[in-house]
């Protein structure tokens, strides 16, 4: 009896195995990290919504070379050793295909060298440090990014504030703790003086501050037309707020980290008035917008923001590349990422170019009655 039982058990765990491994090789799977908890948790989770409407929508088409396509997270709490960690878990004992992430560009920049080392294509939508992409003087071999960089961003708003709005004094307030801040400030400067502009004041501020006032103090004292806030959205509302206690009531103006709906739930009014560069616009008319538009909403429940839009064409690349591509393996993936050229995402018609960053546009946006309205196209 025990003979047969064990007979038994052994042909259910060698069928058991069989179907492990059938089931493994039909599907094709994908890592996703992002910032599903912490300070920033309405990035991770919009751009998670948008990865897996992606995924649902490739799995409908008949998935990639016959196989399905399965989406594994890992939540890095916003946190860039902890985007390191859930990176190296997801190419070495997940085994993914490609990896989708980080949103912030401090998070990716610790998950790239990861990514380059096991030979594994990682995709960040929304990172915008030009670092992400770039090691030193040579370009990341397995990095890339569907989003436009830090420098012309930062341009692009530089130019609107100087060529549009007409201003020539702009105070800075940036957050030293983030590579992202850092940077956008950098080249905000840069090209707002080129233009002919002053600085009139560049403070500092550490994400996750309280307390703003002693910096807004100083840049009341300097009568700037304009401040420019390049930071995450929890600390702009705040900004803006005790901005407007303290009594100045010029504009604040930032980038993409501004995009979520939190902003203006926090916020509570305060940005009314102000702008901010972005990846896209869901009032954009574009077929192609309001088609995902309608998907989102009917699944979600919600209005797409740039995080979901960008983590949906992110994954939308990365299938369209593994399709393409000789076989699956990291160095074939790879290659047929790179060679992306006019592909229809929502967040604008992308061009990977030979730092593997994204050629495509920018929308700038003007907060009015606490809701973003689009205000203009600037093309690269």
């Amino acid at each position: 009896m025990r003979l047969v039982r064990a007979a038994v058990l052994t042909t259910l765990a060698i069928v058991a195995a069989a179907c492990q491994k059938k089931s493994a090789s039909d599907t094709i799977l994908i890592g996703h990290v992002g910032s599903l908890t912490g300070a920033e948790a309405s990035f991770g989770t919009s751009t998670e919504n948008g990865i897996r409407l992606a995924v649902e929508e490739i799995n409908a088409r008949g998935g990639i070379k016959g196989k399905r396509v399965v989406v594994k997270t890992y939540d890095d709490q916003g946190k860039p050793e902890e985007a390191a960690v859930a990176a190296t878990r997801l190419i070495t004992q997940d085994k993914v295909t490609v990896l989708l992430g980080e949103v912030a560009s401090s998070r990716s920049l610790a998950m790239a060298p990861i990514a380059d080392a096991n030979q594994v294509p990682q995709i960040t939508p929304t990172s915008t440090n030009p670092r992400v992409t770039k090691d030193g003087d040579k370009t990341r071999p397995y990095v890339f990014r569907v989003c436009f960089i830090d420098p012309f961003q930062g341009t692009v708003m530089a130019k609107f504030a100087r060529e549009n709005l007409k201003l020539e004094r702009v105070a800075i307030l940036r957050d030293v703790g983030s590579d992202y801040s850092v940077g956008l400030a950098d080249y905000f400067k840069k090209k707002f003086e080129e233009l002919g502009g002053t600085i009139v004041n560049d403070q500092s501020f550490k994400g996750g501050d309280q307390d703003f006032k002693a910096q807004l103090t100083t840049i009341k004292g300097k009568k700037p037309e304009l401040i420019y806030v390049p930071g995450y959205y929890t600390d702009v509302a705040l900004v803006a707020r005790q901005a407007r206690e303290l009594g100045i009531k010029v504009p604040l103006g930032g980038g993409d980290g501004w995009d979520s709906a939190k902003l203006y739930e926090i916020a509570q009014g305060a940005l009314d008035g102000s702008f901010f560069s972005n990846h896209y616009t869901h009032e954009n008319p574009d077929p192609l917008i309001q088609n995902f538009v309608k998907r989102y909403r009917e699944k979600f429940g919600g209005t797409p923001d740039s995080m979901a839009a960008l983590g949906y064409d992110a994954a939308q690349v990365a299938f369209a590349a593994m399709a393409r591509a000789t076989d699956l393996s990291g160095p074939a993936v790879r290659d047929a990422i790179a060679t992306t050229r006019n592909f229809p995402g929502v967040g604008g018609t992308i061009t990977i170019d030979s730092d593997h960053n994204a050629v495509k546009s920018a929308v700038v946006l003007g907060i009015e009655k606490n809701k973003a309205r689009f205000i203009a196209t600037v093309n690269p």
